[in-house]
């Protein structure tokens, strides 16, 4: 065979040099793009830091289980602020998801254009609002009604459910936080879920209408099924968001530090715990290590819940695909 001994041309410099510079805003792009998984690992490890000398003396189970908080005695259960922090986050999601799921499904399937186009500005609104604004409103409107009004009315009704016992009813309760952040994880949960369900293939809709279903039985039986990872994902992001808000439950729930037995008892929350002692009493022992390691705890189980939330909403990308 003959061999091409022809001459190749010289490369383009200037192609060369358009490569070169793509290579450098790929990689500099690369290292943005992971400058948020650094962070949250520099926070990770500066708390993880700073709580490490109190595990050193005291084992995570004893912390974790204990019931008694008394810094000054050496004293640093972290269990009624867990337990605190649960009650007022089940709470939260009892009263906010069934509305918030119904509302959601109204604005995709039954609305018109113009009410969409008017609910989605007042939910960023309502997004938008400082929560130290929902603090002071729950403080001056919730507390007095849950003083005066609900908490009677409820415990009258179902008295006779542990639950809904008050033995003396201020207002300040696990309740009226329940209702605060109920407010404020609404316009997460309606927009969340109102995008999932708005993924769902408009085929299937018209296909289930085309054999004779109703729209409801058309909601239930083939939207709410293929949207359902997505809409778990919306109610876990509000988990989220009620689990660490801090101001506006911190002006309601009591701050209390025990166990709660019924939804009209007080309670203090892990985020109130730490917004409202820290910087105080730092001489201490350990004290700044107990609340370094409440933050931790916090932390750990708000990544968690978004770690969940962002794995269900790619399942319901997938199957919303396929």
């Amino acid at each position: 065979m003959a061999q091409d001994t022809s001459v190749r041309p010289p490369p383009d410099r200037a192609l060369l040099a358009r490569r070169a510079s793509d290579r450098v805003a790929g990689r500099f792009f690369w290292l943005i793009a992971l400058s948020p998984i650094a962070l949250v690992l520099v926070i990770l490890s500066t708390l993880a830091a700073r709580a490490r000398s109190i595990l050193d003396v005291k084992p995570l189970g004893e912390l974790l289980t204990g019931e008694v908080w008394k810094p000054l005695a050496g004293q640093f259960g972290f269990a009624p602020f867990i337990i605190g922090t649960l009650w007022v986050t089940l709470t939260t999601m009892i009263i906010a998801v069934p509305i918030c799921v119904l509302c959601a499904l109204y604005l995709s399937e039954y609305a018109g254009r113009r009410l969409r186009g008017l609910m989605k500005p007042l939910l960023d609104i309502l997004a938008a609002i400082p929560s130290v604004i929902y603090g002071v409103w729950g403080l001056l409107a919730i507390v007095p009604i849950v003083q005066s009004f609900l908490a009677p009315a409820l415990e009258q009704v179902l008295g006779f459910i542990p639950l809904f016992q008050s033995k003396n009813p201020t207002g300040f309760s696990v309740f009226s936080a329940g209702l605060v952040l109920a407010v404020m994880v609404t316009p997460v949960i309606v927009a969340v879920t109102y995008e999932v369900l708005q993924t769902v293939p408009q085929g299937l809709r018209e296909a289930s209408l085309a054999m004779g279903a109703t729209r409801w039985q058309t909601i239930k039986y083939v939207i709410l099924p293929k949207a359902l990872p997505g809409v778990s994902a919306a109610i876990v992001l509000g988990f989220s968001r009620a689990f660490g808000e801090t101001i506006a439950v911190m002006m309601v729930v009591g701050n209390v530090p025990q166990m709660p037995q019924s939804i009209f008892d007080a309670a203090y929350p892990l985020p109130a715990l730490i917004a409202n002692n820290y910087g105080e009493m730092m001489s201490i022992p350990l004290y700044d290590a107990a609340l370094m390691g409440a933050a931790l705890i916090l932390l750990l189980v708000v990544l968690g819940f978004n770690l969940v939330a962002v794995l269900a909403l790619r399942q319901a990308t997938r199957r919303a695909g396929g």
